[in-house]
């Protein structure tokens, strides 16, 4: 079905959406880094060094678009595109599959009323498809005003408050299961590192190659399926470009046993942290809880750095990764992701996969 803009109400009480008074596309650098800035919920994925990773990596441009609203506010949504142009072809997302969470940033933080004028604005837009994949602890506000006829996918994702400070998370939010874990992994032996200069990445995708023979195995997924779909959503150079353009906003925290590869994780950190990537020999870390030994360490340090939320990502329908998360406190954020289309892409991509994984005997 086409999308009719004109005719396109918020959901947000019984007023008409109010168009922005201006939209500024690409947005400016230093706007974007001003509003980043005075957003408490912002994540690293939404700044522009992300936006710039994800375009180094081939195939998008910066679409990024900035709302000035009449009542002096204003939005900001990273934003790329690919495809030909602004044409009918062109795909538009805030972000693709396997780059994070996009989604709305705005100075002193988000309400649903300006979320209502950027689906009113992207309601307009002569592309294929504008998809949104937006913070999950912003789920409320966009659920408040998304549009009846948008494609909704639903999510689940985990998040740990940091609020107090470590003390307090640990000792309030953490389980005592989570703290044995912890200690058990402290009286084991292991060498750990934090890296901020990109050089462990490397360790990293060793554990991350090994990681997707079991991946395969647990989801009755053929082996080569398996590394195919893992090294095309996440090929070393994209993980490499990411460290080397963030910095210390991007850290690879690896752990040892006795000179061995035990797990390693990659996490995002500017106001809030995100645990994006992770990875184990499982014979190595799961009789040493190495894991449990990374995931409090970046913890601590996002408390430290004063981080208002840990993001701990998504968790889908598994139940022992749930479980695994909510030992450290965090809390499950229901929330979805939006794709304003022109042609039911998104129906057509999930009975395809429901498909396969049928075929496979695919266990998610």
């Amino acid at each position: 079905m086409l999308v009719k803009p004109r005719r396109y109400r918020s959901t947000y009480g019984s007023r008409p959406l109010a168009p922005a008074a201006r939209v500024i596309s690409p947005a400016p650098r230093e706007v974007w880094e001003e509003t980043l800035a005075s957003d408490s919920t912002a994540l690293v994925s939404q700044s522009p060094a992300w936006l710039d990773c994800l375009c180094a990596s081939g195939g998008y441009e910066d679409a990024s678009r900035l709302y000035e609203l009449p009542a002096g506010r204003r939005l900001l949504l990273p934003m790329v595109r690919r495809g030909y142009g602004e044409g009918l072809l062109a795909i538009e997302a805030s972000f693709p599959p396997s780059w994070g969470t996009g989604g709305v940033i705005a100075s002193g933080g988000v309400c649903a009323e300006d979320l209502a004028a950027v689906f009113a604005d992207l309601a307009g837009r002569r592309v294929m498809r504008a998809s949104i994949r937006p913070n999950p602890v912003l789920n409320a506000a966009w659920a408040k005003v998304s549009p009846p006829w948008a494609a909704n996918v639903p999510r689940l994702a985990h998040v740990l408050d940091l609020e107090g400070g470590f003390g307090r998370v640990w000792g309030q939010r953490f389980t005592g299961s989570a703290r044995r874990a912890v200690r058990k992994a402290e009286g084991a032996g292991l060498t750990v590192e934090c890296d901020t200069t990109g050089r462990r990445m490397t360790e990293f995708y060793e554990l991350f190659e090994r990681s997707l023979e079991r991946w395969a195995r647990q989801q009755h997924e053929p082996a080569a399926l398996a590394r195919w779909r893992g090294h095309r959503r996440d090929p070393l150079r994209k993980l490499q470009v990411i460290a080397a353009r963030l910095a210390d906003r991007c850290r690879v925290w690896v752990a040892w046993r006795a000179g061995e590869l035990a797990a390693a994780i990659v996490v995002l950190q500017d106001a809030n942290a995100n645990y994006t990537r992770g990875a184990m020999d499982k014979e190595l870390a799961g009789p040493t809880r190495a894991n449990y030994l990374l995931q409090q360490l970046a913890i601590e340090q996002a408390c430290e750095a004063g981080c208002r939320h840990y993001h701990m990502g998504e968790s889908g329908t598994s139940a022992s990764m749930a479980q695994f998360k909510t030992r450290f406190g965090a809390r499950p954020f229901p929330y979805a992701e939006y794709h304003l289309e022109r042609l039911p892409l998104t129906a057509a991509d999930h009975h395809l996969r429901t498909a396969v994984k049928r075929i496979l005997r695919f266990r998610d």
